[in-house]
């Protein structure tokens, strides 16, 4: 049941990605290049909204079986810097991030399964290397949960 829940919250939120230009190209270019400011009302509207959403969560949030809330604070570290540029040129140069890859694919954009290609050659990838850069980048050792969040 949760399952459909979570393929109803994607589908509403990729809907709302499509409608609002922020998975369109020439929107997201166009940002990049300081000519269009669509998006970046839509991102600070997005902090507005979420900061106090995820302080409130933290504050007075419990999980479906009534246990407190837990956000643990991630380390910071040399890897969350390379990581965030490598993600920014490929967002500057596709155009997409991974939530937009999706939504320009259910559009039947065919360039943007180029893109999807990419983010999961990228995500294999870094995922095979990820005991080779842990200590170049003094990443964290690897989690491995249980997948049930």
């Amino acid at each position: 049941m949760m399952t459909l829940f979570y393929v109803a919250l994607g589908t509403l939120f990729g809907f709302i990605l499509s409608r609002s230009g922020a998975a369109d190209y020439n929107y997201i270019q166009g940002m990049f290049l300081f000519e269009e400011f669509q998006l970046y009302g839509i991102i600070g509207t997005a902090v507005a909204l979420t900061a106090p959403g995820i302080w409130l969560l933290k504050r007075y949030g419990k999980t479906l079986t009534g246990k407190p809330l837990v956000v643990e604070r991630k380390a910071g570290h040399r890897g969350n810097v390379y990581g965030g540029i490598l993600f920014g040129v490929g967002w500057s140069i596709t155009g997409m991030c991974p939530g937009p890859v999706l939504v320009n694919v259910g559009e039947g954009k065919l360039y943007a399964l180029a893109a999807l290609a990419g983010v999961l050659a990228g995500a294999a990838l870094f995922g095979c290397s990820y005991r080779v850069l842990t200590r170049p980048f003094r990443l964290p050792p690897l989690a491995v949960g249980t997948g049930e969040g």
